[in-house]
């Protein structure tokens, strides 16, 4: 949809769309094959991950942290706050 809002045709829209999904199968298919590999390393990619989505959660969709003269220090305490809770929640059970 995007596509044809800015003034592609419906049919270069749509093959688009399919040659951007057409990498899932293709990867998917070599994520199976390396299982052996990934899965032990699954703990870190999964905390990068998270990890990411906070940091695009609070840096984009939270504005007032991003706004003023010093806009790195909430989203760094926010970093800190969550650290220490989790730090305390491991330690404490």
């Amino acid at each position: 949809m995007p596509l044809a809002a800015e003034g592609k045709s419906k049919r270069k829209a749509f093959v688009y769309g399919v040659l951007s999904g057409a990498v899932e199968p293709v990867f998917g298919l070599l994520t199976i094959l390396a299982v052996g590999f990934i899965v032990p390393a699954m703990p870190y990619l999964l905390s990068f991950a998270a990890g990411a989505m906070l940091y695009v959660v609070v840096e984009e969709l939270i504005p007032e942290m991003s706004e003023g003269e010093h806009s790195n220090i909430g989203v760094v305490m926010f970093a800190v706050g969550f650290t220490l809770m989790m730090a305390l929640d491991v330690a404490l059970g």
